[in-house]
Formats: structure tokens, sequence, C-alpha cells
């Protein structure tokens, strides 16, 4: 990929997008589903962590946007028993309801699996979560996703991308070596700050501050309706 150019190497050698692969392809997407969830699992406590200091007070219902079986959303959920949330995945992903979080976390009754295409239509809520989905896409479609949200939400809506932020070209971090795992797969990217705040603009949204975990191995960047 490096000498020819170009991105996405999953293309080149399946034929087909690595998300149409998984649905298509059911033992493949029953591991790839798995191998999700237990990434998921273990990135919910670093989430946590970078949001642990901020006020969601005014705020009720949270949609997790390609949320997968729920574990992020759920823990969040049970952290704070005043929202109510809404995990929006594709149909292939929730419709096996034995691996949902939400049961397990006690929050059946203010959590539920919503299927639908983000780049069609997304659920109303006044916050929304996405965790490792605008890196899968290019700049024009992230813009797509965001433009959506910002259609969907309500006045004071607030979005939280948590990522891998890439600190800068000099600094060695976890980051760099999974935009190379992106470009790969998906023909996606990581990005810094400052290109999470330009996405952010161009769809109608105002950068407002980046939360991070002690480890600040991942990120939380935060935006609102401008």
């Amino acid at each position: 990929m490096v000498r020819e150019g170009g991105a996405d190497g999953f293309v080149r050698e399946f034929g087909r997008p690595i998300f149409v692969h998984a649905v298509e392809d059911l033992s493949y997407g029953a591991v790839f589903g798995e191998a999700m969830s237990s990434l998921s699992r273990s990135e919910t406590a670093m989430v946590l962590e970078a949001l642990a200091a901020y006020d969601f007070s005014g705020l009720s219902h949270v949609c997790d946007i390609g949320g997968g079986h729920g574990h992020l959303l759920c823990s969040l959920l049970a952290k704070l028993p005043h929202l109510r949330g809404t995990v929006y995945e594709l149909p292939s992903v929730i419709e096996q309801r034995d691996v949902l979080w939400a049961e397990k976390m006690n929050v059946e009754n203010r959590c539920e699996f919503v299927a639908g295409d983000m780049f069609g239509e997304v659920p109303t809520a006044d916050a929304y979560l996405l965790k490792h989905i605008l890196h899968d896409w290019n700049d024009a479609d992230c813009v797509r996703i965001l433009s959506n949200i910002s259609e969907a939400g309500t006045r004071n809506v607030r979005v939280f991308v948590a990522e891998y932020v890439v600190p800068g070209p000099q600094t060695p971090h976890f980051a760099n070596l999974f935009d190379i795992h992106m470009m790969c797969t998906t023909g996606g990217r990581e990005r810094t700050e400052q290109e999470y705040a330009a996405l952010f603009a161009r769809a109608g949204w105002a950068y407002r501050t980046t939360w991070y975990p002690p480890s600040r191995r991942m990120g939380v960047v935060e935006a609102a309706k401008a």
C-alpha cells in the first residue's frame, strides 16, 4: 500500500469492505463481533475515566452510535442512574440478544437497542457517543455522519468522539500504530484534535475540548452544536 498508494487493503484482498464482509461471511462476522466487544470492554474504563469530571446533570438521553453490544453505554448508565440510553447498531450486531449487556448490568429498563444505519438517520438524543467510529471513515463520510447527528439531536446536543487521538508527528503514541492499521483495514485514519475540530466545523459543530484518562492512551473529543 505504501509503495502503490491508496488505502483499504481489506477491499483489495477480499473484494469488499470489512463491515460488508462481516455481515455476509457469518463465521467471520461472529469472530469479528466478539473481537469488537472484547476490545470495547477493555476500553470502557478509559472512556469513563476521561469523562469522570464531566457534568452529565443537564443530559437525559445518550445514544451510542455503532455501540456494538452496549458495554460502554450500559456502563455509563450504571454509573449515572438519571440517564437513559439507546444503542444504535446494524441489525446483524444486535439481533443476538444473549450477548447484549443491558440485562447483565441491570439497566435494561433504561437502555434500548435500535437497528439502523448511521448514514441514513439516527435517533433523537441530547448526547451521542461515537467510540472507534469516525476513524473507520474518510473525511467526507465523517462529515455525513456528524451532520446526521446534528440534524437529529436536540437544541443543546453534545457529541463525544472516543478515539486514539494523534498527539503529533514527533510524539510516540499508540495512535500512530493504529493509524497504519486503519489505513490497511478500512481506508480510515486516526486524527489529531485539530483535525477533529475541522470535521466538526464542516458538519455544523463547534469543538469544545478533549477529555483524557490519566494514561492519555485514548481521548474523548467533545463538540456542541454550533
